[in-house]
């Protein structure tokens, strides 16, 4: 069997199972709902939701519709969700991630406009929409965030910043924006005990590293 036939053949196989799964264990009404958002299927999102699916309702994992809808980079059905009326726009995942947090990181820089416009919280305990901007490498969304006062040095539950997500990540350019817009390089994380620049080392990411460092050195000696 050639090798693309095969991981065809996987793929649909698990697609199956998985689709098999949720109907097992959710409602009909639901499991079609999330059908047609993963598909982003405009017409049957809304019927389900105007036969009475709550837009709030959770998969198997536990994540909501909407971050379903932009995790899939499903911009129609995100578009049907977030106007219907009790939407919960900072509802978060078993993991965390809250819409917002999700659009950031899939670079949806309309969508997370969109998304502030309409009042969700920018800052918050923990990881925030700029830790997963920073990590996904957008500077658009980035320097959007920013705009919108997001919290520049805001810490994970284990001190990480958006700046040391970005270095570790290997986003360069979301580093140089950071470290432009009065990021502290300095600080270092509450796991490891590690600055912006260890983490790139850490990731096997030198250049990032010298790039931290370099800022830093200029840094101290307007100092």
């Amino acid at each position: 069997m050639k090798p693309l036939r095969h991981q065809w053949l996987i793929a649909s196989l698990a697609l199956m199972l998985s689709g098999a799964a949720l109907a097992a264990a959710l409602p009909p009404a639901e499991v079609d709902l999330f059908r047609a958002v993963e598909q982003d299927r405009a017409a049957s999102v809304k019927k389900s939701l105007a036969a009475g699916v709550n837009p709030n309702a959770r998969d198997l994992g536990g994540e909501t519709a909407l971050i379903v809808a932009i995790r899939n980079d499903a911009n129609a059905a995100a578009a049907i969700l977030m106007d219907q009326k009790g939407i919960d726009l900072e509802a978060k995942a078993p993991n965390g991630n809250t819409a917002l947090m999700m659009a950031a990181y899939r670079k949806n820089l309309a969508l997370v406009a969109d998304i502030i416009r309409r009042g969700a919280r920018i800052n918050q305990p923990g990881w925030s929409a700029l830790h997963y901007a920073a990590a996904g490498g957008s500077v658009e969304v980035t320097n959007f965030l920013l705009d919108h006062k997001a919290a520049i040095d805001a810490e994970s539950p284990s001190g990480m910043t958006p700046l040391m997500m970005a270095a570790r990540e290997g986003q360069e350019d979301a580093v140089k924006v950071l470290l432009a817009r009065g990021a502290n390089a300095a600080l270092k994380d509450g796991g490891f005990h590690m600055t912006a620049s260890g983490f790139a080392l850490k990731a096997d990411k030198p250049w990032i590293a010298k790039a931290i460092d370099a800022h830093l050195a200029a840094q101290s000696k307007r100092q």
